[in-house]
């Protein structure tokens, strides 16, 4: 059902490199659902399940294929500055401007401390949203990505809005438009997106895709 998710299906007019990045965002979830599907076996570490995320699926070449998924992906690769986003996702046609690539960070999410500053939450904006809006990492494009991998049973819904709370009351983070539910994408309820200034002022967004792997995790 899902390798016919319709990755093209755009709702209104919104700029090219926010649907060339909803395309490559379908096709992250398909990969998702694939792993959901094949039961594929996973740890509680962001790492591990990246990798598996990366290497086996969105590598894979008979996947790539018939997602006609037409990029370099690579995870933590360095950019300028020796700084590594988890995902780099860079079309072979822009290979003369090393500037020219999509990011994405991944955070595992756990049905602990919820709202605490110290609780993953806090560190999905800290150490998330505040590393694309602070430019630790480049947004060539002006559009990121954050992946939530979630781990154990949690309500996704309430937990955004668990972000949500904890986004407002950071003050290092412009926010102009908090977390909400997008809907680009079929058959997958758990996407959103945020919208934001970076530290020059400059109008980012970011996307948030909250990907439930709990049953993929020995208990």
């Amino acid at each position: 059902m899902f390798n016919n998710l319709d990755a093209t299906n755009f709702s209104g007019s919104i700029p090219f490199y926010d649907a060339n990045f909803e395309d490559i965002l379908s096709k992250i979830t398909i990969c998702y659902h694939k792993m959901i599907e094949n039961k594929e076996p996973l740890i509680k570490d962001e790492n591990k399940i990246r990798d598996v995320l990366v290497n086996d699926y969105l590598n894979n070449p008979t996947i790539k294929k018939e997602l006609k998924l037409e990029y370099f992906i690579n995870p933590e690769v360095p950019e300028r500055n020796n700084k590594r986003p988890d995902i780099k996702f860079q079309s072979p046609n822009t290979l003369y401007n090393p500037e020219q690539y999509y990011s994405i960070e991944c955070k595992v999410l756990k049905n602990e401390n919820l709202t605490g500053a110290k609780g993953l939450n806090a560190k999905y904006v800290y150490n998330g949203i505040y590393r694309f809006t602070s430019n630790y990492y480049s947004s060539f494009y002006r559009v990121n990505a954050m992946i939530g991998f979630i781990v154990d049973k949690l309500d996704i819904h309430k937990n955004t809005e668990n972000i949500n709370s904890l986004l407002q009351s950071n003050k290092d983070i412009n926010t102009t438009k908090e977390i909400t539910k997008s809907s680009f994408i079929k058959d997958f309820e758990y996407h959103y997106h945020s919208e934001h200034l970076d530290k020059e002022n400059q109008k980012l967004k970011i996307y948030h895709l909250m990907f439930d792997f709990k049953e993929n995790i020995p208990h």
